[in-house]
Formats: C-alpha cells, sequence, structure tokens
C-alpha cells in the first residue's frame, strides 16, 4: 500500500513527464508500444521545447533531488543519446534557501553554544544554497572570514523518499516496457544513491578539501580554501572563505583584461594534473563551483569550492587511459582496440580487427576537422558508444572523469574560443607517459613496495629453508611411493600367474573328469590332484 504523501508526489511525477517527455515527437521509433500510447497524451501534443530540453526542464520542476539525478545520468553517454546527455550537463543544482534563523538554530544545536560564542559575526542571509546544503558567511573570533556549510532539514528523509519513488518507477519501466532493460533503470538509481548519499557527509567532503589543497599547496593555477578541522561536523562544515568571480563572469574579465587564453589553459591544466599526478580530481565543476582571483589580470588563479562529488583513477585507468589519448591522436586505432582488451573494459574474446574497424569508421570524420576543433570529450563519448556494441563494462570512474573532462572543455572554449586542448595536453601526457617508464618511476616503486615487503625477505633464509625441506621430504615420500607402486606392480605380475596355472589345472580336470565312472575303472588319481591344485593356487592368489 503506497502511502498518501508518495502516491501524490508520483502523481506529480506522472504529470510532468506527461507535459513535457511522453509525446509522438520524441519518442523514437523502435518503441512502438510507448509511441502509440504518446498518441493518447493530450499534454504532449504541441511541444515547446524539443527532446532533449523537455527531459531538462522536467528534471528542473520534479525537484532539487532530481536535479542531482540528472546529473549523474549526464555522466552516462553510453546509455542516452548525445543531445541528452548535452542537455543534462546544463543542471544548476540551485533552490530557494531555507530561513537563516532555522540555520542558526541547527548551527547552536550541533555545537551545544551560542552563536556569538562560535562566531565574531554570522550572516543570517545564506551566500548560496543547493539542494542538500546551504551556505553562510561568517567571520572567527580572530577575524578570519569562513563560511559555514550546512545540510538542508529533513534532507535525509527527503532524499529517501525521493529514491525510494525513483526505485519504483524503475521497477514499472522493467515491468511495462520490454527495452527498459538496456537502460539498466535499477543500476542508474543505484548509483545516484551512493552519490548523493556521500554528499550527505559533510565531513567527507572536509576531507576531500583537505587533500587537494595539499595536492595544490603550492600551484600558481589554483588556490583550495583551508578546513576549520575543529568545526567539521557530518551535518556542518567551516572552510575559509574565497574571494573572487564566477567563471561564466565573462564581461568581467574582459573589462578587467584578465588574461583569458591563460586562463582556459590553466584549466585545462588543473584537469590533467589532478587526474595523471594525483589520481583525484574534482569532478563537479559546473560554472556555479568555479570562481576566479583576478587580483593579477595577467596571471588569473581559480578557487575551488564544493568537493563533495570527487574522482579518481588507479594507476592501471590512468596509464591506459594516457596510451589511449595518445594512440587516438596519432589514429593508431589497433593501439587503442588491444588497449581496450588488455585493460579488460571489454571482453577478452573481442576480435581486436572488428573493433579497429568499428573505432576507424567513428573517428576518422572526427580528425578531419582542425586540431583546435577537435573535442577530448566526444572522443571519449565516441569511443564509449563503439565499445558498448562490443559489450564494453561500463567504468564508472570513467564516465565521471568524461563528464569533468566536456565541462572542462566547456568552460575553457567559452573563455577563448581558439583553445587548441591537443597542444595544451600533448605535452603533460607524454610527459606523463615518459615518468611511467622512467627509470625513477621503476625505482620509485620498488621502494614504495618496499617496506610492506621487508618482513618477508628477512624471513627468506627460513623460507627458503623450509621450501627445501618441502622439497626433499615431498622426493623420499615420491621415493617411498615408487618403491612401493614396484613392489605391487610384481606381486600383481605374480598373482596372474597363479591364477593362470590355478584355471589351467581347473579346466584339465573338469574336462579328465567328465565321467566318473572312467575314473572308476581306471584308477588314474592325477586329474583330481590337479583339480585341487588349481583350487588350492586360486585360493592362496586371491587372497594374497
Amino acid at each position: 500500500m503506497i502511502a498518501p504523501k508518495r502516491f501524490f508526489r508520483l502523481c506529480q511525477i506522472n504529470w510532468i513527464l506527461f507535459k513535457y517527455i511522453i509525446n509522438p515527437k520524441f519518442i523514437p521509433e523502435r518503441y512502438p508500444l510507448l509511441r502509440f500510447l504518446s498518441y493518447f497524451n493530450p499534454l504532449g501534443w504541441n511541444p515547446k521545447h524539443n527532446r532533449a530540453e523537455g527531459v531538462r526542464i522536467a528534471m528542473e520542476k520534479l525537484g532539487p533531488i532530481f536535479v542531482k539525478f540528472g546529473q549523474v545520468l549526464s555522466t552516462r553517454p553510453d546509455l542516452f543519446p548525445d543531445d541528452i546527455v548535452e542537455e543534462l550537463s546544463k543542471l544548476q543544482d540551485r533552490v530557494p534557501p531555507f530561513p537563516g534563523e532555522q540555520a542558526k538554530q541547527r548551527i547552536e544545536k550541533t555545537y551545544q553554544k551560542n552563536i556569538h560564542e562560535l562566531f565574531a559575526t554570522f550572516d543570517i542571509e545564506p551566500l548560496a544554497s543547493a539542494s542538500v546544503a546551504q551556505v553562510h558567511a561568517a567571520k572567527l573570533a580572530d577575524g578570519s572570514d569562513v563560511i559555514v556549510k550546512i545540510l538542508r532539514p529533513n534532507i535525509a528523509r527527503v532524499i529517501d523518499q525521493d529514491i525510494a519513488l525513483l526505485y519504483m518507477v524503475a521497477g514499472l519501466m522493467l515491468k511495462m516496457w520490454k527495452q527498459a532493460y538496456r537502460l539498466r533503470p535499477k543500476e542508474l538509481v543505484n548509483e545516484f544513491q551512493k552519490t548523493i548519499l556521500n554528499e550527505l557527509d559533510l565531513l567527507r567532503e572536509a576531507a576531500n578539501a583537505s587533500l587537494l589543497r595539499r595536492n595544490f599547496a603550492d600551484s600558481n593555477m589554483m588556490y583550495v580554501p583551508e578546513v576549520h578541522w575543529s568545526y567539521a561536523r557530518k551535518n556542518m562544515m567551516v572552510m575559509e572563505r574565497v574571494y573572487g568571480y564566477q567563471i561564466s563572469d565573462i564581461e568581467t574579465f574582459k573589462a578587467k583584461s584578465v588574461n583569458l587564453k591563460r586562463l582556459a589553459e590553466y584549466g585545462v591544466e588543473i584537469f590533467f594534473t589532478q587526474v595523471f599526478r594525483d589520481s583525484f580530481f574534482h569532478a563537479d565543476m559546473h560554472p556555479g563551483n568555479i570562481f576566479v582571483d583576478i587580483t593579477d589580470p595577467n596571471n588569473p588563479k581559480y578557487l575551488g569550492v564544493d568537493f563533495g562529488i570527487m574522482g579518481s583513477l588507479d594507476d592501471r585507468d590512468k596509464n591506459y587511459l594516457a596510451e589511449n589519448i595518445l594512440a587516438f591522436f596519432h589514429r593508431d586505432y589497433k593501439r587503442v582496440a588491444e588497449l581496450h582488451v588488455q585493460s579488460g573494459w571489454v571482453p577478452p574474446d573481442t576480435r581486436v580487427d572488428d573493433f579497429q574497424s568499428a573505432i576507424r569508421t567513428v573517428c576518422e570524420p572526427i580528425f578531419e576537422k582542425p586540431l583546435k576543433e577537435i573535442s577530448f570529450g566526444q572522443i571519449l563519448l565516441r569511443l564509449f558508444q563503439t565499445a558498448e556494441q562490443f559489450n564494453m563494462v561500463v567504468q564508472p570512474q570513467l564516465m565521471l572523469l568524461q563528464k569533468t573532462l566536456l565541462n572542462v572543455e566547456g568552460l575553457g572554449r567559452t573563455l577563448y574560443p581558439d583553445l587548441d586542448l591537443w597542444e595544451t595536453a600533448q605535452p603533460f601526457i607524454e610527459k606523463f607517459m615518459k615518468q611511467q617508464k622512467s627509470l625513477k618511476k621503476f625505482l620509485s616503486t620498488g621502494f614504495k613496495q618496499l617496506p610492506p615487503n621487508a618482513e618477508k625477505l628477512l624471513q627468506l633464509p627460513e623460507l627458503l629453508n623450509e621450501a627445501v625441506g618441502h622439497y626433499n621430504n615431498h622426493q623420499r615420500m615420491l621415493a617411498t611411493y615408487q618403491i612401493k607402486e614396484h613392489r605391487q606392480i610384481k606381486q600383481n605380475q605374480k598373482r596372474g600367474i597363479a591364477i593362470g596355472i590355478g584355471v589351467s589345472l581347473l579346466v584339465i580336470s573338469v574336462l579328465q573328469n567328465h565321467r566318473v565312472s572312467d575314473w572308476l575303472a581306471n584308477h588314474t588319481a592325477w586329474p583330481i590332484i590337479a583339480g585341487i591344485a588349481g583350487l588350492a593356487i586360486l585360493f592362496f592368489a586371491w587372497n594374497r
């Protein structure tokens, strides 16, 4: 039985879907039943938006949790068409704030102190508000400017309710729509649930910020604010406040003569540094989360904020990604296909020549453009879509990376339309590959692995001695077994001979004594003796 609130929420979801998505112009012909039913939907007879815009607007109308869900869907180009993925990437996580007085009460309850004991000043009006949390400006007793991030009231309950509805919708899709299995709706909801539950833990976000700050401690391209750990709680965190202009404020940058070419190139370098040097990258780089310090217009600096969603790659993924990018730009499609098989991204029985041909067909038109117009993100998008035909195993960490790369490209070319991404990235990637194959890297890896194995190295003589002892015991056991086996063979041979003799004697005895009268007449005893001897031999041979 569905609770009344959940029922009305489900009705609202259906109303918005029918209004913005379910109509004959948007439903593909390969879904005939759904397309047929859409003709009976009067809300969709005259759509004012195209298909992708309809999906984005529907997500925005459904509320902040669905906006977050749409952002997760934008990382899955393996499941959705390009236009929908691109439109979903535009979703902005902005919602009306909850009352500042309520935020103040939550702060005092969390820290068990009066607001004036915690902060010298506290702004009741929020600086920003999103679906999961909102931010207020404050000042510490020492005069430091900070921001206070607070989870929204009852947000966990709201999220639980909407996620339960998403699971319900996913289940209905699987029951009522035969093609729904291709979208893997339950897996998508599960992926979203993990993402948003991570964002509900502000201690996790604080830890992410601290690690990113250490990684860019000496950087002239990016600054990450300091976390005040004494204030950190699961539902609240306090960070240094940074001042800058939003990355989308192009007019201000032009008016203040900011070096936009350098700013765009810094953005690309920061991204590749996070991916290939640190294996830890900011994965929520929409314009609302990126600010710029233009104190020195010729050397602008990025300011990091909002660290709830971070991505990571292991060494294996990094190596294969770098080799793939280099192979792509050298048009070595065979190498790209081989890398996918070696990495396990596609099944091991995939035919490299077929995969190579498919990649070439998709990518050759892209390379007809000038290099500065080629999109890394679009290349990865085409690659994943092609690999999907060869049963590529979905790699969530790569989808997150591709979405971030598309964002970085979009921002970079908005700042500086002539940005040549390949020219900026190629030296960086080639340097990374050289470092991976260098003697220094080899020795560094060896030294890193040395401490965990030091105890085993010290035990090596004892382990060798044990191994030799085991080997000698094995050899002795083997020799004993061989001797026993040889004796058994000899005994079996003797038994076989004895049985043969015994059977022969019995046969002779039977043939000679087929008539008792003959024996009585002739008084010949040897056939009887032969029979008895044969029986005796068989008895002893059988029981030996």
